[in-house]
């Protein structure tokens, strides 16, 4: 437990951290995508931790070097099952200069937390996210039974969306590793994954989170330019146009 493994049988192609043993089985969690699976030993290759990535995109579209005038970027509520990632993600929003408040909560008790989030922390976007995975063994790909999480992310949209039916006064970025995206965005998100069914990385949601909440509320997104700042583009990452949530006022004193 807490070593870092790829599986042979995916050409190795995600690095993972064991989180549990039973059975002869090995329980991994992606070390930098939402995702979890299960593997016998036999198809596991110790591997070196991944070096931690340095993100920085270009989020803002007006110059804030003018003095003349003040920001009032959008604030996040981040729920996250993954504390780890969590973590990851509060240190981009705050080197980013956003406020944003998060809150570690399993996947299944979202729904029954969300409202009351809500309600005492007002804000502008809100992020539901953790870890899924699409089971393609069971079939449909339409059914959200065949999902890990996908479910319970639906039910804290439908939550969320009783607090504010609005997309454009709250908007809600859900969703992890192969989520049914179509699904999430008919139950009220703006950004959801996975439209192709890939994994996602940890910080695909905050990416777009901290590129709204610095877009001013007059500007409209470039939805293709916003999902190219994201790991793995529109497979990964897809929603609907909207405006940003950033107030800009004159004089700054």
């Amino acid at each position: 437990m807490g070593d870092y493994v790829t599986r042979k049988s995916y050409n190795n192609d995600t690095v993972f951290k064991v989180i549990n043993i039973k059975d002869d089985i090995y329980y991994l969690k992606g070390a930098e995508v939402r995702l979890y699976a299960d593997s016998v030993f036999s198809d596991l290759v110790k591997c070196d931790k991944p070096k931690e990535e340095e993100i920085s995109i270009d989020t803002r579209g007006i110059d804030i070097a003018d003095k003349d005038y003040f920001y009032l970027p959008g604030k996040i509520v981040h729920l996250d099952s993954d504390g780890e990632f969590l973590d990851k993600c509060l240190k981009f929003y705050k080197n980013a200069g956003v406020h944003a408040i998060g809150k570690k909560i399993k996947e299944e008790d979202m729904y029954e937390q969300v409202g009351n989030l809500l309600n005492e922390y007002r804000p502008d976007v809100l992020i539901i996210t953790g870890h899924d995975a699409y089971y393609k063994k069971k079939g449909n790909i339409k059914d959200i039974e065949n999902y890990k999480n996908t479910k319970n992310f639906i039910r804290a949209i439908k939550e969320a969306r009783k607090y504010e039916k609005s997309h454009e006064k709250l908007v809600i970025i859900a969703g992890a590793c192969q989520s049914n995206y179509e699904e999430l965005i008919k139950a009220g998100a703006n950004y959801a994954s996975s439209p192709k069914r890939v994994n996602i990385h940890a910080l695909d949601p905050a990416i777009i989170a901290v590129t709204i909440a610095l877009t001013e509320r007059n500007k409209e997104i470039d939805l293709k330019s916003l999902l190219e700042k994201t790991k793995y583009g529109k497979e990964g990452m897809g929603g609907i146009i909207g405006n940003g949530l950033m107030y800009v006022g004159y004089p700054r004193q």
